[in-house]
């Protein structure tokens, strides 16, 4: 008996170990695909889609506070690949993890549910997840720069203005995505077409995409429609991919200029790029959130529906018969002629 509760003892320990360093990889993983695509703004590099933040997020709502030290450790592994961690990458380091903690904190204290089925949820998860929390991140990395001499006072509010923006997409756009994965699965009983309905949105995404940020005519709200109708009929299993979709898509024209993006200043690129971004996040997850709510309400009012016709159903005839004309059998003359008995 003290054998197996030791080794149980020591499997905790392991087990918390390896889920550190989970969190951490992933972490790492997510700011090397963030580095794919980035801009020097201000002679300071910065991304538009920043995904570490969604991620550490999403591992905060999964595991809770005991996900913490992964998300420090994934950042300082992510700042090493970038340049040498000295101590003026002890303040992005602080803001990288402390952002997602607060956002966290936040979401917990509005009462936020991860399966993102009400308004309040959507609601949450935009201004306080992300444009909330990511204010520490963006203002400990834009300050530290400039305590640290490698920008002048005069460019913080740049680049604290696109590290907030890339923070606060990398939420909007990774952290329902991730959500939607975790608890992905197979329609039981699908809809007639909807498999059908599935790959045409699928191929009508990858193609509105591509003519939207590939031609040099300002197409980008084509994109739109697309969305609402991921939204619509597919919640937001359907509307996360697809916000994902276009941001990369988005992101990719704007680092190359080509598209709408082509013979545009770095600023105007970058303001046209994060208001697309943030108004396809925004229209995505809210209507999404507002579709679900809608059919969650519905479905309880017919699972009450159910419940009372069956109470009703094995009541006597004279105790259903007090119950006209709300429920029972009973129906006109037959109905009153109860009752005055």
């Amino acid at each position: 008996m003290t054998g197996v509760i030791r080794s149980e003892q020591l499997r905790r320990p392991a087990a918390e170990v390896l889920r550190i360093l989970a969190v951490a990889a992933a972490y790492w993983a997510g700011g090397r695909i963030g580095l794919l695509e980035q801009v020097v703004v201000e002679g300071a590099v910065v991304s538009p889609l920043w995904p570490p933040t969604g991620i550490a997020l999403s591992c905060l709502l999964w595991l809770g506070m005991r996900a913490w030290p992964g998300i420090a450790l994934g950042a300082l592994a992510v700042i090493a690949t970038i340049s040498t961690v000295g101590l003026s990458s002890l303040g992005i380091l602080v803001g990288n993890t402390l952002a997602p903690i607060a956002a966290y904190l936040l979401l917990r204290r509005v009462g936020f549910r991860p399966e993102l089925d009400r308004l309040r949820d959507g609601v949450a998860l935009v201004f306080a997840g992300a444009l909330g929390g990511m204010l520490i991140s963006a203002t400990f990395g834009a300050g530290t720069l400039v305590l640290s001499g490698a920008l002048s006072g005069a460019e913080f509010w740049p680049i604290w203005a696109a590290w907030w923006a890339g923070d606060a997409m990398g939420v909007l756009v990774v952290t329902p995505l991730l959500l939607v994965l975790r608890r992905a699965r197979l329609p039981r009983d699908p809809r007639p077409w909807w498999w059908s309905e599935a790959a045409a949105l699928c191929a009508a995404s990858v193609v509105v995409c591509w003519v939207a940020t590939r031609t040099v005519s300002s197409l980008l709200f084509l994109m739109f429609p697309v969305l609402i109708w991921a939204a619509l009929r597919f919640q937001l299993p359907g509307s996360a991919p697809c916000m994902l979709l276009v941001s990369v898509f988005a992101i990719s024209a704007a680092t190359t200029g080509t598209g709408p993006f082509e013979d545009r200043s770095l600023l105007e690129v970058m303001v046209v790029l994060q208001v697309l971004n943030g108004a396809a996040a925004l229209s995505a997850l809210l209507l999404a959130a507002i579709v679900t709510e809608q059919q969650n309400v519905r479905r309880r009012i017919e699972e009450a529906c159910v419940a009372l016709a069956e109470v009703v159903d094995q009541l006597a005839p004279g105790e259903a018969a007090h119950l006209w004309p709300y429920a029972g059998p009973a129906r006109g003359e037959e109905g009153r002629a109860a009752q005055d008995d």
